[in-house]
């Protein structure tokens, strides 16, 4: 299998914004895995990460031919380690999916051990010790199992608040005096962001548990919304939200967990969490 995309390489590299030829024959070149570790020098971060976590997508657009050229088709959950060296660029994760349409697989289990070994490989290239991904398919006869859940938690929209600032301003978090700690889940719908190349707009929403002071909800709410003319990749805004609670509210316990709207038939879903626990549901949202 073919994996010629370079070691070190930038987003302004990728397919992002230009005119493409779609593929439909398979071609694991076309992956195009971009380094994490740029962006979270921005944020100080080195080697020890204060967080554990994942990015889980879904992917909505595959298809191949079984040995009688008949097409298939599956959703696909893929579970990225946050630990990985590397993403992969979402048009570049789109274009390779496509490299299916037209390609022979005996079964399911191929199609799915050739998904496992090529994101392994572009998502671990460059570590000192190869990695895995998490890959689940789901056929068609599992579709009406698939459930549309919103985020759990008290909703920070429900306040009228002001919003004047449109880049991320980690100044508007705070906390409120307390002797005790205080654990909350709060979620906003509030979330945009725009691609780090095309500067198309990314919609999401966002979950923010915490154990420790008690966060002052009107200046999180507003730190949210300053995303919104902000250019970043879904993981590495999620990462920059953990990172701004995490040293401005020093909390006790933190978990950031982000669902985007989909784009190209995939949606990514950043999770990051400042103690080990279980990974969420790859549940969609209704505007998933």
């Amino acid at each position: 299998m073919a994996h010629n995309s370079p070691l070190t390489s930038v987003p302004e590299q990728s397919e992002l914004g230009k005119a493409s030829r779609y593929v439909d024959h398979y071609d694991a070149s076309l992956l195009f895995p971009l380094p994490r570790a740029d962006k979270r020098a921005e944020l100080g971060l080195g080697e020890a990460m204060p967080f554990f976590g994942a990015d889980i997508w879904t992917a909505y657009e595959l298809s191949w031919l079984n040995a009688r050229g008949k097409p298939q088709l599956a959703l696909a959950h893929i579970t990225v380690p946050c630990e990985s060296p590397n993403i992969i660029e979402s048009k570049s994760f789109k274009l390779y999916l496509n490299s299916f349409n037209n390609t022979v697989f005996a079964d399911e289990q191929a199609v799915l051990a050739c998904l496992r070994e090529d994101l392994a490989q572009a998502l671990w290239r460059g570590a000192s010790a190869p990695g895995s991904v998490g890959v689940r398919l789901l056929g068609p006869e599992w579709f009406d199992r698939e459930p549309v859940h919103e985020l759990d938690g008290l909703s920070l929209d429900r306040m009228d608040v002001e919003c004047r600032r449109y880049m991320p301003a980690p100044d508007l978090l705070s906390v409120l005096p307390g002797d005790a700690p205080v654990s909350e889940v709060l979620v906003s719908n509030l979330l945009k962001s725009n691609c780090l190349v095309t500067g198309q707009p990314d919609w999401g929403s966002v979950q923010i548990s915490y154990t420790g002071d008690a966060i002052a909800q009107e200046g999180l709410l507003q730190y949210l919304v300053s995303f919104r003319n902000h250019n970043e990749f879904h993981e590495q805004c999620v990462e920059r939200i953990f990172m701004d609670i995490w040293t401005r509210c020093k909390p006790l316990k933190l978990t950031v967990y982000a669902r985007y709207t989909r784009r190209g038939g995939l949606d990514i879903n950043p999770f990051r969490t400042s103690h080990p626990q279980k990974l969420p549901a790859n549940i969609r949202t209704a505007r998933q």
